[in-house]
């Protein structure tokens, strides 16, 4: 299992890639539909909408453009999955909203935020592992963590909290599931990138660092 999570293999990475964004519209998708709270990101894609007009998936796609602005004084350096999850998260999100129904039982909503909570942090370790670049919101993340030599959990939570209040006065949805994701998700995610074996402290293996436009790196890195 650990083999499978960490090889080189491009086709095995593309996959994790691929289902990590697409399970992560869906987690997005599920929080919403919990009518709890939004998380903080999705807060400020809310407040977007509801203030200018647009759906909340292109609103969210449009912030992801944003945010790689962020990325220039941290030197981070975008891949082709940093770029496939600013195109895609808010497309999948957009449809598991129009898939997904309402959750108006108590039980049901609780169910569908908690569900939603741990399926994106499951799907954030399952997309950075793959290597391909992280998303912008991630590589946020991650560069933070570099920088500042921080734990996962502190990082996350002090960018979801500070993002929550720009939204709020936007007009995005605040409720009890904005302040557990907000505390919540960092702990996940650092535990999820634990099981996945994917380790931001250490130092990028080759695996991580081929591109896709370059087949013969492959070839050599898994040589190597």
């Amino acid at each position: 299992m650990h083999q499978f999570l960490t090889t080189t293999s491009l086709p095995i990475r593309l996959t994790r890639l691929f289902v990590g964004l697409a399970l992560y519209g869906v987690a997005i998708a599920l929080m919403i539909r919990g009518n709890i709270g939004a998380s903080p990101w999705d807060v400020f894609s809310q407040g977007m909408s509801r203030t200018f007009g647009l759906s909340f998936g292109v609103w969210t796609i449009l912030i992801s453009g944003l945010v790689l602005l962020l990325w220039i004084p941290l030197k981070q350096r975008p891949g082709f999955g940093t770029i496939a999850n600013a195109l895609l998260v808010g497309a999948f999100a957009d449809l598991g909203l129009a898939l997904i129904p309402q959750a108006t039982q108590l039980p049901l909503q609780l169910a569908s935020f908690a569900a939603g909570l741990f399926i994106l942090a499951f799907a954030t370790a399952l997309y950075i592992g793959a290597g391909l670049g992280p998303g912008p919101r991630d590589g946020l993340m991650t560069g933070l963590v570099r920088v500042t030599g921080r734990p996962v959990w502190l990082v996350r939570s002090g960018i979801e909290l500070s993002v929550v209040v720009l939204g709020f006065f936007l007009g995005g949805v605040v409720g009890a599931g904005t302040a557990a994701f907000a505390l919540g998700v960092g702990p996940l995610t650092q535990l999820t990138l634990k099981w996945l074996h994917v380790d931001l402290h250490g130092k990028t293996p080759k695996s991580q660092m081929v591109d896709l436009d370059n087949p013969d790196k492959l070839q050599a890195a898994e040589q190597n």
